[in-house]
């Protein structure tokens, strides 16, 4: 009778043909991230259609001698996940072994790490960090698949960058479990689940949990099976109580007609997320996390709500502003305060650009830098409306704020080569955007401390690099960044070490355009 059980166990778990699941348990790549798609071993694997049977517990192992060991499988037909990436190193002046020997779980465990709160230059160099194609590390993780990898991918999640985290895992293994789980969820915010749902039907070799299959058979279009799969995976207690009332509603309507509204989950996951826009209640992306507003940049999204997902995400410097600006310039603001004065403001400015009413532009331009300096948002307003500032005849305070913009912009040497006076803080930026600080004054204690790093080429790594360079000039580079950003909060000793080694790495760009951004946008605490 026992093993009549377990055939009829691994039957209702193997279901229509699934791969297996499990009962859903919490991952930890990064918080919001699903348990949509498990990669640990499901109860019940199937091969063909025949069913491999759980041992019995209790039942004597085949034998009690002879040690266990760990196997490691990967693709010999694919090169590792860790040494994908979407830009070369050599166009971002990297060394292509830039991590070098940093042990692998250290490496991944600093890419992790939270840096959402610094400068729209650094920022920017993250971002590409992540999508680099560099070497592994010398000192690779055994047995634990591709951590560097997954971290990567998780830092442009966090980034809310889910286009280029997507353009990366389309490069790698579907059929790696942790990868596709990462796949699935992109795919939710992006709309783009009917993708997925057949690269899950296609692949046996990924394990999907009870959610994300009873999910992806509706989306397929069968409901019936759909039911079947919960009724099974409900009764076999592998799923929990408050994510099968939301798939009972998400698969009956005439239930959801009439039922009360479900309570938004504390934490949702992306299909969580789905599933309640799919019952006619929609969450709010405000208070999640930045990834999430993605989704609301679909067209069935309303014009506010896209508009307040758009600034979050160009503010983590992964929209296109000029995306930023069609939303802003599309219609008429519709009412006042908060987003629809930057509506108004932006609308303006661009009509007045359009029709070359410079006194119009000279009046709207600081109106305009104000309300988007409240919001953090300078670096995507400059990127719209510097390049189309270049030929007009400003005078005074908005010659010198064209100026100021120009600097934040990636034509900053360009724009330098023309400062609009000789007011010495003026003539200070010039010499910074220029790397010619020497003959160049400042007053202010930021002032000096900037003419300390770029009076002179950088002789020695700074102490606080010492131990890492030059066989650790990845993790080098990320400890710099974050001692750039923290210290730009009042520590000028941290962000005067930072800067050195960009120099002395090479990266005299990146350090011009920070140490700019710490002057213009004065985030100095």
């Amino acid at each position: 009778m026992a093993i009549d059980a377990r055939l009829i166990a691994a039957l209702l778990v193997a279901g229509l043909g699934a791969s297996g699941a499990r009962a859903e348990e919490p991952m930890s790549a990064i918080d919001w991230l699903s348990s949509s798609v498990s990669g640990a071993t499901p109860a019940a694997m199937t091969t063909g259609s025949v069913p491999v049977l759980p041992p019995v517990p209790g039942e004597a192992p085949v034998s009690g001698t002879g040690p266990l060991e760990q196997v490691t499988v990967q693709s010999l037909d694919r090169p590792s996940a860790d040494a994908l990436g979407l830009i070369p190193a050599a166009r971002l002046g990297l060394p292509r072994d830039l991590w070098g020997a940093t042990p692998e779980p250290a490496l991944a465990a600093a890419l992790r790490k939270e840096r959402l709160d610094t400068l729209p230059s650094v920022q920017g160099f993250l971002l590409e960090l992540m999508l680099a194609e560099l070497s592994p590390p010398s000192q690779r993780a055994t047995g634990e698949g591709d951590m560097l990898f997954l971290a990567r991918i998780d830092r442009l999640l966090d980034l809310g960058a889910l286009e280029q985290a997507m353009a990366l895992l389309e490069e790698a293994d579907p059929n790696d479990a942790e990868i596709f789980r990462r796949r699935f969820d992109v795919a939710l915010l992006l709309g783009q689940e009917d993708r997925a749902c057949e690269i899950m039907e296609k692949s046996p070799a990924v394990a999907p949990s009870p959610p994300a299959q009873i999910f992806c058979l509706a989306r397929r279009g069968h409901w019936d099976d759909a039911q079947l799969q919960l009724a099974n995976a409900d009764a076999l207690g592998q799923i929990a109580p408050e994510m099968a009332d939301l798939l009972d509603l998400f698969l009956d309507d005439e239930l959801a007609d009439g039922a009360e509204d479900l309570p938004p989950p504390a934490r949702p996951s992306p299909l969580a997320f789905r599933l309640m826009e799919a019952i006619g209640q929609p969450m709010a992306t405000t208070m999640l996390p930045v990834a999430f507003a993605q989704a609301d940049l679909r067209s069935n999204s309303g014009w506010k709500t896209q508009l307040e997902a758009a600034e979050r995400l160009a503010r983590m410097g992964v929209l296109d502003p000029n995306q930023l600006l069609g939303l802003y310039t599309q219609d008429r603001a519709s009412a006042s305060g908060g987003v629809w004065e930057r509506v108004s403001l932006m609308s303006q400015l661009d009509r007045a650009l359009l029709t070359g009413r410079v006194s119009r532009v000279a009046q709207l331009l600081p109106q305009a830098w104000e309300a988007m300096q409240a919001q953090e948002l300078e670096a995507p307003f400059a990127a719209m409306i510097a390049p189309r500032l270049a030929g007009l005849s400003l005078t005074g305070g908005a010659a010198r704020l064209a100026f100021d913009m120009a600097l934040l912009t990636p034509e900053f040497e360009s724009a330098a080569l023309s400062p609009p006076d000789s007011a010495p803080d003026t003539l200070f930026l010039a010499a910074l955007a220029r790397g010619t600080t020497a003959k160049a004054r400042s007053s202010d204690a930021l002032g000096q401390m900037l003419k300390r790093v770029f009076d002179a080429p950088p002789a020695t790594v700074p102490a606080a690099y010492a131990a890492l360079v030059p066989d650790r000039l990845g993790e080098a580079l990320l400890s710099a960044i974050d001692d750039i950003s923290e210290g730009a909060k009042g520590d000028h000793r941290r962000v005067e070490a930072g800067l050195r080694l960009l120099r002395m790495a090479g990266m005299e760009s990146l350090a011009r355009r920070t140490a700019l951004e710490l002057m213009v946008l004065e985030r100095r605490g």
